[in-house]
């Protein structure tokens, strides 16, 4: 009797075939757990670059907004905020993290031609991965390009070197309606700084055969006849807020662009003191009133007939709570080198022969408090200067059968133009005529060093 065998290579095939298949598996399982892994890298480190970018433009909004209201004068005024060496820091936690921003190359009182850099850095606790082929039974922390701390956070930064923004960047500006239904109405530009678009005869003033063409037009008004040129011929552009439209007359033009990107804040002036007395002229000045280098204060200003006033010896400011007009024959003379600062608190008549200066509308400034409600310009008044009353409406009326001139710049509530001016904007008040606030003219990513590079507070 035979007794059949089973063949051991049988069994040998049966063990190697599983091994190989074991090992495939293992293979296969170790590049899936690989590709989580690097796809939970790409979730992380989205979601670490996205949650930095908020505290971030927390700290430069911040910072800017610091700067703008108390830094002319003290940056140390908020809590929070202490220098370190030559900067000024702070430090605020939002969530599971925190921004660091800091100020430096910046001189508080200093004026406004500066370039101060901020540099912002946000720090986030880095989200926790799901298991990996490094650690299959462990959830690991990320470990993603990010720079890290030694506290183990994980961090992003930038850096932004911040410009001064001129208040008068326009020429006829208004968060209102712009009516130009005058007749002969017009816009242009010159430089009272630049000699080739200025007055050659009468350096700084402005000539015709020399202007420019950015006597822009703008309002934040958002609605159907946002800004309504009639007959006026506008050499610069136009803008009007999201979604506004501008109409024009047969004879209309705009020799720029027309946008609706316009959304500017224009926040309320104040006066900065609060006290001062009044001035009389020595015998034979010819002149009413001489308002000489110093600050005064007159409940209200009323003006008509040949009265006068001078400005002379430099700056001078003065406020009247309830107002001021002028009529007849008065006028405001300014004379060359000195300069007049107007705060008003009620209404504002300009008649009579105006106010009549070198020709630099930076050294005649009238600013309506929030309870001016209405400022005027009629008569056969001119006007060199710049004014600024975001709730006033603006009314231009003046003229008869002449042209008359408005060289400056103005912003107010409303404008209706109804009389025969021409509008000449001075670009020149970029540069030396009042701020309205810093703002951010570059933005850049910074190194992994640099964002580990951390100015503490004290």
């Amino acid at each position: 009797m035979k007794i059949l065998r089973t063949r051991s290579d049988q069994s040998g095939n049966v063990l190697l075939l599983a091994l190989v298949g074991t090992a495939v598996i293992g293979i296969m399982l170790g590049a899936y757990l690989t590709l989580v892994k690097s796809q939970n890298q790409g979730v992380a480190r989205s979601q670490v670059w996205n949650s930095t970018i908020p505290l971030i433009e927390a700290g430069m909004e911040e910072a800017l907004t610091h700067m703008n209201a108390k830094g002319a004068t003290n940056m140390l005024s908020e809590p929070g905020w202490s220098k370190v060496g030559d900067k000024y820091v702070l430090q605020r936690s939002v969530g599971d993290g925190y921004y660091n921003v800091c100020v430096y190359n910046y001189f508080p009182g200093a004026g406004t031609n500066q370039t101060p850099i901020v540099e912002s850095r946000a720090f986030i606790t880095p989200p926790v991965l799901v298991a990996s082929a490094d650690s299959p039974l462990l959830p690991v922390i990320a470990t993603i390009e990010i720079p890290h701390r030694p506290d183990g956070m994980m961090g992003r930064g930038v850096r932004a070197t911040c410009g001064m923004h001129a208040l008068f960047a326009k020429g006829l500006v208004a968060n209102g309606k712009i009516d130009m239904s005058g007749n002969n109405l017009s816009t242009d530009s010159f430089d009272s700084l630049d000699p080739t678009h200025s007055n050659t005869n009468n350096p700084g003033g402005y000539d015709v055969s020399t202007a420019k063409s950015n006597g822009d037009v703008a309002t934040n008004d958002t609605v159907t006849n946002s800004v309504s040129i009639g007959n006026a011929t506008i050499h610069g552009s136009v803008a009007t807020g999201p979604h506004g439209t501008v109409t024009r007359g047969p004879s209309g033009s705009v020799s720029g662009v027309v946008t609706d990107d316009m959304n500017v804040a224009f926040d309320d002036p104040t006066c900065p003191f609060t006290g001062g007395g009044w001035s009389t002229p020595a015998a034979g000045s010819g002149y009413t009133y001489v308002l000489n280098n110093n600050i005064y204060r007159l409940n209200t200003l009323a003006i008509s007939g040949l009265s006068k006033i001078l400005v002379t010896n430099g700056a001078s400011s003065i406020w009247l709570p309830n107002g001021f007009s002028l009529s007849g024959g008065a006028k405001i003379d300014i004379a060359p080198g000195s300069s007049l600062i107007i705060y008003t608190g009620g209404a504002a008549s300009i008649g009579g022969s105006g106010v009549v200066n070198s020709g630099d509308a930076a050294s005649c400034l009238i600013y309506g408090l929030s309870t001016c409600t209405s400022i005027s310009l009629s008569g056969n008044a001119g006007f060199t200067g710049c004014i600024y009353a975001p709730r006033a409406d603006f009314t231009m009326s003046g003229g008869g059968n002449n042209t008359l001139d408005f060289i400056g710049a103005t912003i107010t509530k409303t404008v209706k133009m109804s009389g025969h001016f021409n509008v000449h904007y001075d670009e020149a008040l970029r540069k030396r005529g009042p701020a309205h606030g810093f703002v951010l003219t570059s933005w850049n990513e910074m190194s992994p060093d640099d964002v580990n590079n951390v100015t503490v507070p004290n």
